[in-house]
């Protein structure tokens, strides 16, 4: 049931948001990755916009008990929101929807304009439109919105879960059901390895398709929802906190705290961190949190424009911040409190929350290339290659070398001793005499052989 904190002030909030309503969208089921071409509708431009509108209704208007003193509610300000995007796998649905989210957190105001130098006074186009920056969060450039592609122990645990014994049961319980879908479903592959696949359609077309939506039989939908969350919940969670099941929760883990942290931060000006996201580090975090094992609805899909909202609060006697765990289900719903973390009152001090999570997260593109073992894609190379490149000139530097001038000393060093080694066996060998010079007659005398003298070559210094 919805709930509000009368005993605590709110300091800010960080809300992750799903996108709204979109056309169908492919998924490989073995990876995840390879995603169709897809795109927002005008349905789902809209549940974005509502989404934003509740918010703002329950954070900025002034009159409502969880209002954030602290930010500006008519303008916004770059300094007190920060907003971020995933703009991978499913295109402009997630970015655009965010744009919509904004537009109903910041409609027009009349209070948007400026005075020019020669008095003229200029409003926003569309009675005063506003404009607030959104980070597109590049997968490629960026792990933390989308870290489960081009991962292959995630695709190893995936592989996994579906040649489990309790998958395959789950499969041969719901055979039929699955059998008599298969003429609803057009090209798409009926299987439950492939539900998400098959849910995704027969919920898209129930919503755009009047024939379809007449002719599917009742239940039919809910049932196939409820194989998908199955399926999904299995895919994108794991028994331990740290398995890879949870790595869309592991990934986004570290910005969440950060935004925890800047608004504790009585220095720093930031008020809101805004995420909007696919529904895969839902089902990650509610399993990471023990959010979905207190609180069975949360383990699956998550609809349309759902959020959670993680409230940081102030006791107001005093004391450490905590946070408060609220998500709604879309915006036909009302946001309600939920407990986590083992608690069951949904109040967790954000110490707590960060002692027991943060080492979990994985903070960083090289941090996530080992996990992931990964040395190919998504900037994993660039650092493979300057991790070879670090170690080469590490070993160089703690190595002994020979300088250029020793070594040249050396190398003819060692040619004198191999023409005095081969003078040395010819002489011994009798091939070649010494002899001194002959004198006139009358001295009678010869000179003794001319020795050979064996100079020892000079040891080079090794530096």
């Amino acid at each position: 049931m919805a709930t509000s904190n009368t005993d605590s002030k709110i300091l800010g909030v960080v809300v992750l948001f799903r996108h709204g309503d979109r056309q169908g969208f492919y998924q490989d089921p073995s990876n995840y990755f390879t995603p169709s071409n897809t795109a927002i509708t005008p349905l789902g431009n809209v549940e974005a916009f509502q989404l934003g509108g509740q918010l703002r209704d329950l954070y900025l208007n002034p009159s409502s008990p969880s209002a954030i003193s602290t930010i500006n509610n008519t303008i916004a300000q770059d300094s007190q929101i920060k907003i971020r995007a995933d703009a991978g796998g499913e295109g402009g649905v997630i970015f655009n929807s965010a744009v919509s989210f904004l537009q109903g957190l910041f409609p027009p105001s009349g209070d948007y304009k400026t005075a020019l130098a020669n008095g003229t006074v200029v409003e926003g186009p569309m009675n005063g439109y506003q404009t607030v920056p959104i980070e597109s969060v590049e997968p490629d450039n960026d792990v933390s919105l989308e870290g489960w592609t081009d991962c292959d122990p995630f695709s190893t645990a995936t592989k996994a879960f579906y040649e489990s014994a309790q998958f395959k049961e789950v499969e041969a319980a719901n055979s039929d059901f699955l059998s008599s879908l298969t003429s609803l479903m057009n090209d798409t592959p009926v299987t439950l390895q492939n539900m998400w696949n098959v849910y995704d359609y027969m919920n898209v077309q129930s919503i755009h398709n009047a024939t379809f939506a007449k002719n599917l039989p009742e239940g039919y939908l809910e049932r196939a929802r409820s194989l998908a969350n199955y399926h999904e919940y299995g895919i994108f969670s794991s028994p331990q906190i740290d398995g890879i099941g949870n790595i869309a929760g592991r990934t986004i883990l570290p910005s969440i705290i950060d935004g925890m942290q800047s608004i504790i931060d009585k220095k720093n000006s930031q008020k809101m961190l805004l995420q909007a996201v696919s529904y895969k580090p839902f089902i990650s975090l509610f399993n990471m949190t023990g959010a979905a094992q207190m609180n069975e609805s949360l383990a699956g899909i998550v609809n349309y424009a759902a959020a959670l909202a993680l409230e940081v609060r102030q006791p107001n006697a005093g004391g450490e911040p905590f946070v408060t765990f609220k998500f709604k289900n879309g915006t036909d719903q009302d946001l309600n409190t939920y407990g986590f973390l083992g608690s069951s009152n949904s109040n967790v001090p954000v110490s707590t929350f960060i002692d027991i999570l943060k080492p979990h997260g994985i903070p960083d593109t090289p941090t996530w290339c080992q996990v992931c073992s990964n040395t190919q894609d998504r900037g994993c190379a660039d650092l493979a290659a300057a991790t070879t490149s670090a170690s080469a000139s590490a070993f160089s530097a703690t190595h002994d070398r020979v300088s250029p001038i020793a070594a040249g000393f050396i190398g003819a060093c060692v040619a004198f001793a191999v023409v005095l080694s081969l003078i040395s066996l010819l002489f011994f060998g009798g091939i070649i005499k010494i002899t001194g010079k002959k004198h006139p007659k009358p001295q009678m005398t010869r000179s003794k052989p001319s020795s050979v003298s064996e100079s020892e070559s000079e040891k080079s210094s090794v530096v």
